[in-house]
């Protein structure tokens, strides 16, 4: 099972991701060098929204996708 993710930065912008495992995942990206470098100047970082995939193909196609998208996109996706 894989997750599509977007984290909201302290700075109030958005950073999107994948992962197997997201709790561990966003636990990366607030306390540790494994969290991606965009991350790791904004933090904390809080999850505000994910999506489940059966695999990983499918997830790295929506996780594209939602980087395509505009921030008021992105907004009314999180809502």
């Amino acid at each position: 099972m894989y997750h599509v993710y977007i984290l909201k930065c302290a700075d109030k912008t958005f950073y999107t991701g994948i992962t197997s495992d997201f709790a561990r995942r966003v636990e990366e990206h607030n306390f540790s060098n494994l969290g991606a470098k965009y991350t790791r100047g904004r933090r904390p970082v809080k999850l505000v929204y994910s999506r489940k995939f059966k695999n990983k193909s499918k997830a790295l196609q929506e996780e594209y996708r939602i980087k395509q998208l505009t921030r008021i996109e992105k907004i009314n996706l999180i809502k």
